[in-house]
Order: C-alpha cells, then sequence, then structure tokens
C-alpha cells in the first residue's frame, strides 16, 4: 500500500449515460457497508473509519483488508484512492458508473466491472447492476453502485472458510464472481416463464403481446450484454493464475464458475433467437388475421355490389312501364293514338316488351 502525494484531485468527467441524470445524490454519509482486517483467513480487527483502516492495514504484517462501499460519495473513493495508489482511469470509471463488464490491470491492482441482475416477480422484469471492484496485493474494495447482489452473505460464506479466505484477494474475487453467476439463474427461470407466456399469448392472438415480446427482447440483449464478456473475463483469469501465484484449487473454482458462466450465456443466446422467431411468427399471424379480414371486407364489398345490381336492374324493368303508362297517361286531345281502338293493348304489349328485353339483357350480364 503506497500514499499517493499532491492535493486531492477532482472529480471525474460524468457519465454520458442519459440514465444517469434521473439518479437520486447520495447522502451526505459515508457508505460503509464493511470494513474488516483479515489475517490468515480469520477477522483480526473490525475497524470503525477508514483511517482506521488504512493504519491498522499498515501495522499488521501479512493481513489483507477488505472494504465494501454501496453508493459512495465522490470524496470518499478519490480518499482511498489516493491511500491505495489506484489508478485514476478506474478510479474515473468506479465514480462514473454504467460501465460495461470488464477487467483491466493497473500494474498491481486489477479492476473488476461486474453487472448483477435479478428478476423482480412483481414487476415481470429483470433489474440489472453495477458491481466494481478494485484486487491488489492485499486489499479488496468493493463499490456497489445497486442493490444486487448482496455481498454480506459472500462475506460471511468467506468467513466461514477461512482456509479458502487465507489465499488473499483473488479469492474473494473468485467468490463474488461465483456470486453474481449464480445469481443469473433465477433471472434465466424468469426469462424462460416468461417467453412461455408469451408463445401462449401469441397463439392465443392477445392484444398487446407485441409489446411484451419488444420489451422482453431489450432485456434479454441487456443481459446478453451484462453476461457475454464474463467467459473472457475468467479465462483471462486463469491464464493469469501462475502468473500471480493463484492457487490450483482456486483455479479449479474459477473453472467452476466458468463452465455456470457458459451455460447461462448459451440460455440467453437461445433466449434472443426464441424472441427473434415469435416475433416472426406474432408477424405472420397477425398479417394473417389482417389479411383475413381484408378478404372478408372483399367478400361483403362484393356481394353489396350483386345486390346492387339486383336492385337497380329491378328498379330499371319497373321504370319502363311507368315511363309509358306517363305518357299515355296525358292528357292532351292531339295525340295520334289517344282516340285509336288498338291503343291500350298496344301500350299494354309495348310495356310488357320493354320489360321482358330488359330482363334478357340484364339476366345475360349476370346481374339478376
Amino acid at each position: 500500500m503506497r500514499g499517493r502525494p499532491g492535493a486531492v484531485r477532482d472529480s471525474p468527467e460524468r457519465s454520458m449515460d442519459p440514465r444517469s441524470a434521473g439518479d437520486e445524490p447520495p447522502s451526505p454519509r459515508a457508505h460503509v457497508i464493511d470494513n474488516a482486517i483479515y489475517v490468515n483467513g480469520r477477522r483480526t480487527a473490525t475497524p470503525g473509519s477508514l483511517p482506521e483502516a488504512f493504519e491498522c492495514l499498515k501495522n499488521t504484517p501479512d493481513s489483507m483488508a477488505w472494504i465494501g462501499f454501496y453508493r459512495p460519495e465522490d470524496a470518499v473513493i478519490l480518499n482511498v484512492a489516493e491511500e491505495f495508489d489506484l489508478h485514476e482511469l478506474a478510479v474515473e470509471d468506479a465514480i462514473v458508473a454504467h460501465q460495461r463488464p470488464k477487467a483491466d490491470r493497473y500494474e498491481d491492482t486489477l479492476f473488476v466491472v461486474l453487472r448483477p441482475a435479478r428478476y423482480v416477480d412483481e414487476a415481470e422484469e429483470v433489474d440489472f447492476g453495477e458491481l466494481h471492484l478494485f484486487v491488489g496485493r492485499n486489499f479488496v474494495i468493493t463499490v456497489r453502485h445497486s442493490e444486487a447482489p448482496d455481498l454480506s452473505q459472500v462475506r460471511r460464506r468467506m468467513e466461514g472458510d477461512p482456509e479458502l479466505l487465507g489465499q488473499g484477494p483473488q479469492a474473494v474475487l473468485y467468490a463474488i464472481m461465483d456470486a453474481v453467476v449464480d445469481g443469473y439463474a433465477p433471472v434465466v427461470a424468469g426469462l424462460q416463464n416468461d417467453i412461455d407466456e408469451i408463445e401462449v399469448q401469441v397463439f392465443g392472438n392477445e392484444p398487446g403481446v407485441s409489446r411484451r415480446i419488444y420489451e422482453l427482447s431489450r432485456e434479454v440483449i441487456e443481459f446478453q450484454r451484462a453476461t457475454g464478456p464474463l467467459l473472457g473475463m475468467i479465462e483471462g483469469f486463469i491464464a493469469g493464475a501462475a502468473k500471480y501465484g493463484v492457487d490450483q484449487e482456486l483455479q479449479r473454482y474459477l473453472r467452476d464458475v466458468a463452465d455456470h458462466a457458459i451455460t447461462v450465456a448459451e440460455r440467453v443466446s437461445g433466449f434472443r433467437q426464441m424472441l427473434h422467431d415469435i416475433l416472426v411468427v406474432n408477424s405472420t399471424m397477425v398479417a394473417q388475421a389482417q389479411n383475413e379480414h381484408m378478404t372478408n371486407l372483399t367478400e361483403a364489398s362484393n356481394a353489396q355490389n350483386e345486390e346492387v345490381k339486383k336492385i337497380s336492374a329491378w328498379a330499371a324493368i319497373l321504370f319502363a312501364p311507368t315511363l309509358v303508362g306517363t305518357i299515355y297517361g296525358m292528357n292532351f286531345d292531339v295525340m295520334p293514338e289517344i282516340h285509336w281502338a288498338l291503343g291500350y293493348p298496344f301500350a299494354v304489349l309495348l310495356m310488357a316488351g320493354v320489360c321482358t328485353t330488359l330482363y334478357v339483357v340484364f339476366k345475360r350480364r349476370d346481374w339478376l
């Protein structure tokens, strides 16, 4: 542990992620969740403040500090960074947050970003968090920006296994990564249940299912971003295990975490493909329903046209005798047929002939 001379640096740049603009500002108190000093895997001191932890770590040989923060103020992180000589780029990422999962090494310090997730049953959605770790030769600093994961359970588990905890900061890193990956299992189960429900809704032609498919697809993509880089990170840790003196047993544990991460990544990739297929099926069914609706409208329109043609044909047939009768019903003295003895039979035959002719014409044109 080396002190860094000079004045306290200004806070790094703020996040460009629009979601950070609405975050609630942290309260003035220092968010130290737990602060402990360990020797050979056993807790030897629980300092009441950060300066006490720094002093205890300096004065205790072969000790390790494990300090956990929850949404700390910038000044707190800068103070810790100055005391442990943390790289300014890693400190900037820890303050700004909204980082992608990654592992960066700055000389003797490893900076790790993890994206834990939890499935919220009430809202049927996935809540993504963010966890930053600074892992040095004799210290582990965790900075949580979300409720998940509950690192107190990880700490109790490690304190219950002094032999494992005695392997140092690398063992703490393994335990935290193991907890994060194990926390993905309920999320996978919740997403699988949502997909099953969506399949039922799609084939049940329920309205609003397209929106749910879209929202779930966004969650799956975000989940894929959180889990995708994990395998490469763990493989990198295993590849550098000999260089940094990681115990063989701890390497086996890391491989077990890698196996779980592969399983999660495969399931998430399958979810994305399933949602794509479901969206295609839903679009096809919506198109078919629209086509059927248009077909029904067309058939109804055609039937209506047929009825209009029939009505028009009969109207024309009935209009013919009315026209003849109207002409011959005019009261004029000077009409050639008015005093004709065959005038009435002629008028009747004329009306019948016109009606018959119109009927034959309309019949041939399928109007009747």
